[in-house]
């Protein structure tokens, strides 16, 4: 996945980003689809990990990893 800047105040463009970026990593292998998300929360409050599932099966693990700042440094997905 390619990283995109967007500069803060052009949200439109930003939103777009985003949503491209998050569709990509979003989307279930081919001939399945997401049924179930389960959620896990790091102590501070942030997200930890979004597991994403077809019935019983697990289909992905989006894991999220924060800078020191409190901001988003990468989402991996396994």
């Amino acid at each position: 996945m390619t990283s995109q800047e967007v500069p803060y105040w052009r949200y439109e463009e930003a939103y777009k980003a985003i949503h491209s970026a998050l569709s990509g990593l979003m989307a279930p292998p081919t001939g399945k689809r997401i049924t179930k998300f389960t959620f896990t929360w790091n102590a501070d409050g942030s997200i930890n990990t979004i597991k994403a599932f077809m019935g019983d099966e697990l289909l992905f693990t989006l894991t999220f990893s924060w800078n020191l700042d409190g901001t988003l440094r990468e989402v991996a997905r396994t």
